[in-house]
């Protein structure tokens, strides 16, 4: 992944989503193909298991092999984790040190420096990349950590754990070596992330370019930026579901950070809600269809409409043909 970020030219972004079902979108049907992050949260790697989802990647790089591809792995609780997964064929890896093993509570400094550090060296030995976190996901506006698939902080965070410090990231970054840092700016897991339309008083978009200012060379990583198209919730509203009122990160603002050195954007929510509202809407126009197929088959494709669209407006759309696989052996060798 390191190789990726680091090919993205004039401010651009990879898009990434949770499951491995959808690694369709990024060949059939895109006018302008780009590179893509295939990321595997905690919950996927259950669902589906490594085995599956390894072979599942594998399949689809041979199927598109002029498209260059990483398979990244979410939130590793752990280093044991993080290198089961690099044992399994994971080309990059997140270890998520800003919690404890238990996935909630929030950690100390010291020990997210200790665990980061320790991946880090194992990875990089081996030529995987490795993203790490500084803060906690979270509202600004309650106070309530976000959670996903298990892993994120329990309890009511205070507004300095849900806000990385610049400085802090500097000497993170210097001390781990970490290839990607996740940043908390006060976004949050799935589609509940704020009651209104975001301001700065609960969207800290700025703080992005403090931050790139102290790590320059670091790539920038924006958690929980679904922007919750109010569009497939009305769609989805309209069919039997049961939403409440909310809204996510404006595109935008997910530009301003890519202009400051965002460099990944985890929009996962928003292919789920395209493709649960088109599997409702297909149902609720067809009612006497029973093969799922067809419902499967809108998903897919609100799901490539989704990545198209995030594709082009952060700029990643047509560089796929850019990009040169590079081996893990040159990559290590990079490291060394």
């Amino acid at each position: 992944m390191r190789h990726l970020c680091a090919r993205r030219l004039r401010h651009l972004a990879p898009r990434r989503g949770h499951h491995l079902r959808h690694r369709r979108v990024r060949a059939r049907g895109l006018r302008r193909p780009a590179a893509v992050i295939l990321q595997a949260s905690a919950g996927a790697r259950k669902y589906a298991g490594e085995a599956y989802l390894r072979h599942m990647v594998l399949a689809a790089v041979e199927a598109h092999p002029d498209l260059p591809v990483v398979l990244h792995q979410d939130h590793g609780t752990t280093p044991a984790v993080c290198m089961q997964s690099i044992h399994s064929g994971f080309t990059s890896v997140m270890m998520d040190g800003s919690l404890r093993e238990d996935g909630k509570t929030p950690a100390s400094y010291d020990y997210n420096l200790e665990v980061t550090r320790r991946v880090c060296d194992m990875a990089h030995a081996v030529g995987v990349s490795v993203e790490g976190e500084l803060g906690c996901l979270g509202s600004l506006e309650t106070g309530e950590a976000g959670e996903e698939d298990g892993v994120g902080a329990a309890g009511t965070l205070t507004h300095d754990m849900m806000l990385t410090d610049p400085e802090q990231a500097a000497d993170f970054v210097q001390r781990t070596g970490v290839d990607a840092l996740a940043i908390a700016i006060g976004t949050s897991h799935g589609a509940y992330k704020f009651t209104r339309q975001p301001t700065g008083d609960i969207l800290a978009i700025d703080r992005i370019a403090a931050i790139h200012a102290r790590v320059p060379n670091t790539h920038l990583v924006m958690h929980g930026s679904s922007s919750v198209p109010q569009e497939w919730l009305a769609i989805i509203r309209e069919h039997g579901g049961d939403i409440k009122e909310t809204y996510g990160v404006p595109v935008e603002e997910i530009r301003r950070g890519i202009r400051n050195g965002v460099r990944k954007v985890n929009i996962d929510t928003d292919i789920r809600l395209a493709m649960t509202g088109a599997m409702r809407q297909t149902f609720a126009r067809e009612r006497s269809e029973f093969d799922p197929r067809k419902a499967l088959m809108a998903a897919r494709k609100a799901a490539r409409a989704i990545c198209q669209q995030r594709f082009e407006a952060f700029g990643s759309a047509g560089q796929a043909g850019r990009m040169k696989a590079v081996s893990l052996d040159t990559m290590a060798a990079s490291y060394a």
